[in-house]
């Protein structure tokens, strides 16, 4: 009885909270697949590249973009998962040395939650009895215990979504007509950036304007400037 007591609003379901962290994460790849290989792609073609040179550096861009995004991912959620262990080891360790102290700790959490003092205590003993080391893996680190951060999972799908971002740009140059390519990348490329901006802030919850123009705005940018260049270096015959 005393567990459904525990104040949980304000609070996201650890799983659903996961789950859109993923999904962000998802997107924000995706956007960076797009940017990149349409710069890249672009600047080929404003240097005249052949289809076969601008497939080539297509593919290689997607690869590496991929496999630094995994990598990169990878590391970064290695060492995140690294600290979660840490801190729960620790967690065990206090709760072995000094369980009086660390109950006293998790009644104060409920107290500063709102619970009256008795029924923060009742609180307290009845989730140490079920499992005290979970019980304060989520009070106090926000953490499951059985449900760290996977960094492969991480890897996989930062590979992923920046592979399907960048397959977008290197189709749309390499379908069309030569005289359509360039405008059909644009178009296309800035169409997905709008989408990725719009998604990531919904999933924000923020107001998805700005956040669509600044992404429009910087891929915009970031094709015009390698589109540029490389019709710059084909001008001056490099």
């Amino acid at each position: 009885m005393a567990e459904q007591l525990v104040p949980t609003a304000g609070n996201p379901p650890e799983g659903l909270a996961s789950r859109l962290n993923w999904l962000r994460a998802a997107v924000l790849g995706a956007n960076d697949g797009v940017v990149s290989t349409a710069g890249l792609v672009l600047g080929v073609a404003g240097a005249e590249g052949s289809q076969s040179a601008i497939l080539t550096a297509g593919l290689a861009g997607l690869l590496a973009g991929a496999l630094s995004m995994a990598a990169g991912e990878y590391v970064s959620v290695s060492t995140q998962r690294d600290a979660e262990r840490a801190a729960i080891e620790r967690e065990r360790r206090e709760l072995a040395e000094d369980p009086d102290a660390e109950l006293t700790e998790l009644t104060d959490a409920y107290i500063a939650k709102g619970l009256p003092d008795d029924l923060a205590r009742e609180v307290a003993v009845a989730l140490t009895h079920h499992d005290a080391l979970a019980a304060h893996a989520e009070t106090e680190l926000r953490l499951d215990p059985d449900e760290l951060t996977n960094p492969w999972e991480a890897a996989l799908a930062s590979f992923g979504s920046f592979a399907v971002g960048a397959l977008l740009p290197l189709l749309a140059i390499l379908l069309p007509p030569h005289d359509w390519r360039v405008p059909v990348t644009v178009v296309s490329s800035l169409t997905a950036l709008l989408l990725c901006g719009w998604s990531s802030a919904r999933m924000g919850g923020s107001p998805p304007g700005v956040a669509v123009v600044r992404n429009v705005a910087g891929g915009g940018l970031a094709m015009a400037v390698t589109y540029a260049t490389g019709a710059l270096l084909h001008v001056s015959g490099v």
